[in-house]
């Protein structure tokens, strides 16, 4: 079974009006995502995209059902906007908005303790369980159905390697992508923790970057657990320049993580296969499936 998003996913969008979200819910609901309705403050009572628009969420859950919210409200007012969810006791929150101030990213982090939310992003392309649910601005051609799992910090390499996947006979359970700003919910462990339990997923590639210490603490979570499943990971930056941010603005390599030759060793010694090349990530995935007993249906022969 897919984790946390399925065919049976009721979505709202929070900033649903505005022209960027407006294109994206559509692309969503061509893509068959359950797209159930939106919240625009004062613009409750109206219809968008012929779904009804509410002023807040707990009002649109309420009169929807939804279980997961697509977060598309500019950065002065994203922090507020995912605090409402988590007051909603929504279970799932997807926020593609960049670089919250990060004052108001450390409420939503205290916010999330002990709430009934996870929070994907901010400065996330979003989840997707190809064929079933897409909440967020990746591509929903290049992924098809299948059995790795995906969880990455950048959304363009994760299309490069998910395009890789796709040419190695290997299609995806679920795609996540845990954001790249320095402060953000899911991280590497929490998704880690999901695909390693789910049935449906016979491996997973892991995409990180310079900055941070999220794959270092990935590297510790699998160092002490008994793997069943191969992992595949990538590490872009191992060029980069110190103390510069690369893009993201959670890369960079003063923040209290390694750099990217440090992230690449830990990793190795918790057994995970480092690709050397983000050109080899889909091969190598599916070499090492080759190289370890696994059911018959993972690779499409």
């Amino acid at each position: 079974m897919p984790i946390l998003v399925d065919d049976s996913t009721k979505v709202i969008c929070q900033g649903m009006t505005g022209g960027q979200a407006t294109f994206h819910c559509e692309q969503a609901i061509a893509y068959g995502t359950r797209l159930v309705g939106g919240v625009t403050p004062g613009k409750g009572g109206t219809r968008h995209l012929e779904l009804p628009v509410f002023d807040t969420v707990a009002e649109a859950v309420a009169a929807t059902g939804a279980t997961a919210t697509l977060v598309f409200v500019p950065p002065q007012n994203a922090g507020d906007a995912i605090i409402e969810v988590i007051r909603a006791d929504v279970p799932l929150a997807v926020c593609v908005t960049e670089r919250i101030p990060i004052l108001d990213m450390v409420r939503v982090k205290k916010a999330l303790e002990g709430s009934k939310t996870r929070l994907i992003g901010p400065n996330s392309q979003g989840i997707i369980t190809p064929g079933q649910c897409k909440i967020g601005v990746m591509p929903g051609h290049i992924h098809r159905p299948g059995s790795i799992g995906v969880v990455s910090r950048s959304s363009s390499l994760t299309y490069e390697i998910v395009e890789q996947l796709n040419a190695a006979r290997l299609g995806q359970s679920t795609s996540i992508g845990i954001g790249g700003d320095p402060v953000y919910g899911m991280g590497f462990v929490d998704c880690l923790d999901l695909l390693l339990d789910d049935p449906a997923t016979e491996g997973v590639v892991l995409i990180g970057e310079i900055g941070g210490s999220d794959e270092e603490e990935a590297a510790a979570y699998i160092g002490n657990r008994k793997l069943a499943k191969p992992i595949v990971a990538y590490i872009a930056g191992l060029h980069a320049p110190k103390q510069r941010r690369m893009g993201h603005a959670g890369t960079i390599d003063i923040l209290g993580g390694g750099d990217a030759a440090t992230k690449i060793e830990v990793l190795k010694h918790a057994g995970v296969c480092v690709a050397t090349s983000v050109a080899t990530v889909g091969e190598t995935m599916r070499q090492t499936l080759i190289d370890q007993p696994m059911s018959a249906a993972v690779l499409d022969m």
